[in-house]
């Protein structure tokens, strides 16, 4: 089968390999389609620790069960399934353990035509989505999910601003806090995004690129409960500014850096909360795909590539685009 390996000094190829087979407590899926993230191509960048030669990239994929391992219920054979990406998260649920690592680095991932998991990584496939929809869920909207409902505490009624509408986790989580009847404004420094975000809902929409961005945040929509950011940097700042008092940004990410300060006379003052967030543990991964089904969430695709295209679908993640997810197609 056609697989993509990461080699020496962190290239990337489309090889040809053995298949796979299921072991003990094990399936092999046979994948229909799989997500690109961020995390594959800073791997390809060789800015990823614990880089391995050698094995198969990819965190995201849904497909069909096709062979089945001693121990595992035959009844999983031939149903359409989503995979866990999660290993050894560990005993408790607010943090991964020591052991943590995700599907596709240090173990084979969903870049090829076949992959191994044990069975209890596996979720059925929500029936209102297509495998291309089900393949952009596992590690984007876990993060989202996360974010915020173990941190955030979403609920009806609260002001939401989800920053960097374009990305996966961030279009993920602007679709969930509406979902739970949150007030979900956006940010972006796209003017597509912010009419793609008016038309889904947002009740504001904010380029913060425009000069004096803050101010006008902050006369239309007066502050936020809770801010969902994956930037960081100097832009932090901004965000303290717009935090209602006792209100809390949850960030999941610094594409941005480090802040070269760090607003703390604001910050007390308004006795906010600042968390970190990655990821999410098992029973969040059943929640979340039970939360896309019964609100219906259909996640956004920005781009499709057939899986030989898969190099140059990588290599794409580091431009901004649409908001939603990057699907390669078996």
């Amino acid at each position: 089968m056609k697989a993509l390996i990461v080699g020496e000094n962190n290239t990337i190829a489309l090889t040809e390999m053995a298949e796979p087979h299921a072991g003990d407590g094990e399936v092999r899926v046979k994948l229909k389609a799989a997500a690109v993230n961020k995390r594959d191509y800073w791997i390809s960048a060789g800015k990823y620790p614990g880089i391995v030669p050698g094995v198969v990239l990819g965190s995201d994929g849904a497909g069909v069960v096709d062979e089945t391992g001693a121990g595992v219920r035959k009844t999983w054979l031939h149903k359409a399934v989503i995979i866990n990406p999660n290993i050894n998260w560990g005993p408790n649920p607010a943090v991964q353990g020591k052991t943590y690592t995700i599907l596709g680095m240090p173990t084979h991932g969903t870049f090829a035509g076949y992959v191994v998991v044990k069975a209890d990584r596996l979720q059925p496939m929500p029936t209102h989505l297509t495998f291309d929809e089900a393949a952009a869920l596992p590690l984007a909207a876990l993060t989202a999910y996360r974010a915020c409902f173990f941190h955030g505490q979403v609920n009806a009624g609260m002001k939401v601003l989800v920053s960097g509408f374009g990305g996966g986790v961030a279009h993920f989580a602007f679709m969930f806090a509406r979902a739970a009847g949150a007030a979900v404004a956006i940010t972006s420094g796209h003017e597509r995004n912010l009419v793609k975000a008016k038309e889904m809902g947002a009740t504001h929409a904010f380029n913060y690129r425009q000069q004096n961005w803050i101010e006008t945040a902050s006369m239309q929509a007066g502050g936020f409960d809770l801010i969902i950011d994956s930037a960081g940097g100097d832009p932090f700042n901004d965000l303290i500014h717009l935090l209602n008092p006792a209100g809390k940004i949850v960030f999941y990410g610094a594409s941005n850096g480090l802040p070269t300060h760090l607003d703390l006379y604001r910050l007390f003052w308004k006795q906010g909360t600042i968390q970190g967030s990655t990821m999410g543990n098992d029973e969040e991964f059943k929640a979340m795909v039970a939360f896309v089904e019964k609100h219906q969430i259909t996640p956004l695709i920005s781009r499709r590539y057939p899986f030989a295209q898969v190099e140059n679908a990588i290599k794409e993640m580091q431009k901004a685009g649409l908001p939603g997810k990057t699907i390669v197609v078996f």
